[in-house]
């Protein structure tokens, strides 16, 4: 029997291959010296629920979640849920956890290295200016925390990894809908 390739039977043939390819790959994660598997750049996503977090939803309430990479919000009135992959910090070093709030918002961020930026990197610049270039992406929240923010990035590789000096990176379409949903006062907690 004689088979006639077509167009038709050459693209369906690579799709099929594509799909099988990247169901393998989701099937084989990279594998740690301790034999366990790992994802690098995902979000492994929990329910979470605020009641377990917070006494009150008053201000609305943000959850970031260290461990999963994720950022949940509630608004006040529990009619608006959101939930985002997110960026965590590189280190425990680096990590604060507990209860903060929102102290300061700013649309177009100025980045400015921290004092231990600057110990760990001396050719840091003095700051950068709100663009491209600028690591805080285009919005951010500022937490009652010296130098702890929630911001987005322009280097969407962060995302969903151990990637921070200590801040909760997302997406800048993300940043945006949560700069529009919290506000001063909103309260925050990291786990």
């Amino acid at each position: 029997m004689t088979h006639q390739w077509t167009r038709r039977t050459l693209l369906a043939g690579g799709a099929a291959a594509l799909l099988a390819g990247r169901a393998g790959a989701a099937q084989d994660p990279q594998t740690r010296p301790d034999g366990q598997g790992v994802r690098n750049n995902l979000s492994s996503f929990r329910m979470m629920r605020w009641q377990d977090h917070f006494e009150t939803l008053e201000n609305g309430v943000i959850l970031a979640d260290t461990r999963s990479r994720a950022l949940h919000f509630w608004s006040e009135d529990e009619s608006i849920y959101r939930l985002y992959p997110s960026s965590v910090p590189a280190s425990d070093d680096l990590t604060r956890l507990g209860h903060t709030r929102i102290v300061r918002t700013r649309v177009g961020p100025t980045w400015t290295p921290t004092p231990s930026m600057r110990e760990r990197d001396p050719g840091l610049p003095v700051t950068v200016a709100a663009g491209p270039g600028n690591p805080l992406g285009t919005h951010a929240l500022y937490l009652g925390w010296q130098y702890y923010l929630i911001h987005g990035t322009h280097d969407t590789r962060k995302i969903g990894r151990a990637s921070s000096d200590g801040c909760i990176g997302l997406y800048n379409q993300h940043i945006a809908e949560l700069y529009s949903l919290a506000k001063v006062g909103t309260q925050v907690r990291l786990i």
